[in-house]
């Protein structure tokens, strides 16, 4: 927002197209030795422009630049207009990038209302480029009566943002205008913000992933059914070992995302480098993302490790072979079924490093009877 010294914001005006408008606009540029840019975007009728401008501007001396034109000439007309040999250039909209002329003070845009916000914006900024106080005029047809609403919406929102800064806030503009298009769908309308572009990258990887092991994604069920972990003691990063937030929200994040045990190892490795040594609430919270991914291929949703039981909670119609499973069941001591998803074990282990091993002994027992055969890493 901070503007170059001596740099003067640009004055803009939206108008009904006249002669009046367009000579008057353009002999005060060109009385204070100045240059002109009109803004013609159809190479087609370019030439009536021309001939309308000479007839309506004798006193001016006219040429034209479009993107058709050999490139030569069209090199020519560039460098002379830089160098003043002619005072108001007729072009298309290949000015919009690349031309930085600090005499050329006033741009006249014909038919402002079939370009876009964006575009009007960047068009403008091709004047301006000095200490001189600047001009654009956008002409319409008939006046805003006979504009679209969203034309009407852009040209209100370059008049109103014609301060020095204002492009972040016209491409918001342009963003409600327009709409930030169907992410999901193939309609380009909509709010992406109602999905959010993480949650949208999620959704994708998730849809890949099972077409790759050739299952059809369901786009009904929960993108991702998490396991719930609870060791009975606290499981996080500290203030005092990560004191800012915003880097402790990172890591949980990133430890959430990890998909093998390799990649808990390294960011374990990685915490310990940056902070120090881990305490003990940061180790159960790295013990709980290992045994998620131990309990998700066998159908754990949720595992609650007590001092006097274990509790593990299997989602409808697990891999597992029940037949398996019950013969764990009858052939171990402690081991009982609770409800139709439930199994409890009984044990006394009133340390948590204990109740993680064991913990991990059990999923591995269960892993075996998976149907598919499931690899669980410890």
């Amino acid at each position: 927002a901070t503007a170059p010294q001596k740099r003067l914001a640009i004055k803009t005006f939206v108008a009904r197209q006249s002669d009046g408008l367009i000579r008057e606009a353009v002999l005060r540029e060109l009385k204070r030795g100045g240059q002109v840019y009109f803004l013609h975007n159809e190479v087609e009728t370019i030439g009536n422009w021309e001939a309308r401008l000479q007839a309506l501007l004798p006193e001016a001396r006219i040429r034209v630049a479009h993107g058709q034109m050999p490139e030569r000439e069209l090199e020519h007309a560039m460098r002379d207009f830089y160098q003043g040999r002619f005072n108001v250039l007729l072009c298309t909209t290949i000015i919009e990038t690349g031309i930085d002329v600090p005499t050329a003070n006033t741009i006249i845009m014909n038919r402002a209302d079939r370009f876009g916000l964006a575009q009007l914006h960047q068009l403008r900024g091709r004047v301006g480029r000095s200490h001189h106080q600047a001009y654009a005029y956008l002409l319409t047809p008939g006046g805003e009566e006979g504009l679209t609403p969203q034309a009407k919406k852009r040209l209100e929102a370059i008049q109103a943002m014609d301060e020095l800064g204002s492009g972040f806030y016209l491409a918001m503009h342009d963003l409600e205008i327009r709409g930030a298009g169907e992410v999901l769908g193939d309609s380009q309308s909509g709010s992406m913000a109602s999905v959010g572009f993480s949650l949208y990258v999620d959704m994708l990887n998730h849809a890949v992933r099972s077409l790759k092991k050739g299952l059809e994604p369901d786009l009904d069920g929960p993108l991702h059914a998490t396991v719930e972990i609870n060791l009975h003691t606290p499981a996080l990063l500290p203030k005092d070992f990560c004191p800012d937030v915003h880097e402790r929200l990172v890591l949980y994040k990133r430890l959430a995302s990890c998909e093998t045990a390799a990649e808990i190892e390294a960011l374990m490795e990685e915490l310990v480098d940056r902070f120090g040594k881990l305490p003990d609430a940061g180790r159960a919270l790295i013990e709980t993302h290992r045994l998620r991914l131990m309990a998700e291929p066998i159908g754990v949703v949720r595992i609650d490790a007590a001092p006097e039981a274990i509790v593990l909670t299997f989602r409808p119609n697990p891999p597992l072979d029940p037949m398996h499973v019950m013969r764990l069941v009858q052939s171990r001591k402690g081991w009982r079924l609770t409800g139709p998803e439930k199994l409890r074990i009984d044990t006394k282990l009133p340390e948590v490093p204990m109740r993680v091993v064991r913990v991990k002994e059990l999923l591995k027992e269960l892993a075996v009877g998976a149907q598919p055969a499931v690899a669980v890493a410890a």
